[in-house]
């Protein structure tokens, strides 16, 4: 499929989601505000297409750093109870959706993963970097963040090698009850998943 078409599907798929969920991002946005005080929205420097950085947009979930504290250690200890209740319930991506308007992402595809770990992928790892970053894609459905590194990478290059439409109209289908289950949230210890190792040469 051209990228054209694509992208004309990402858009259309965009706007109707941020539509019908407006009401409920603008009441996360209030809860926010009322709770945690300003910033509304987290912004944080991703690798997109052929690793050109972006700023991803989610609803804020933390509180500031305190003294001592240092990210992602504390990441934990930061999440409020309305940030991990938009986690659970994946409101907190919603604004990504912006992100797809923008053409920063689109709305299936490899999750996008911070600047730093670019340099840390495998050759085969970093064939990810080949298609806009997703908001879902295929390692969301297969485990999200409870799977190791090396699994998930690995079902990010397959999902690049075999992309369709009929695997994203799946992939699509598959996320409904991940997040209605609100399964694969976290890694085992971690607040979100365990940061990429760095490659040993």
């Amino acid at each position: 499929m051209s990228r054209a078409v694509r992208r004309l599907l990402d858009v259309v798929i965009a706007v109707a989601v941020l539509t019908i969920t407006s009401p409920i991002l603008a009441l996360a946005a209030l809860a926010i505000r009322f709770k945690m005080g300003r910033p509304i929205l987290f912004r944080h420097a991703r690798a997109g297409r052929d690793g050109e950085p972006f700023e991803l947009l989610k609803l804020r979930s933390m509180r500031p750093l305190r003294e001592g504290e240092t990210a992602p250690d504390a990441d934990g200890a930061r999440i409020t109870p309305l940030g991990r209740f938009l986690r659970s319930t994946s409101i907190d991506e919603l604004p990504s959706l912006v992100n797809v308007l923008r053409g920063d992402m689109a709305v299936v595809g490899p999750r996008p993963l911070p600047v730093r770990y670019v340099d840390r992928y495998t050759d085969r790892q970093r064939r990810r970097l080949d298609v806009r970053p997703g908001i879902t894609g295929w390692a969301q459905i297969n485990g999200r963040n409870a799977i190791g590194w090396d699994a998930r990478l690995e079902l990010d290059a397959w999902y690049v090698d075999h992309r369709s439409l009929a695997l994203d109209a799946r992939i699509l289908a598959g996320t409904i009850p991940v997040v209605v289950r609100r399964s694969g949230i976290s890694g085992a210890g971690h607040a979100t998943m365990a940061q990429l190792p760095a490659r040993h040469e």
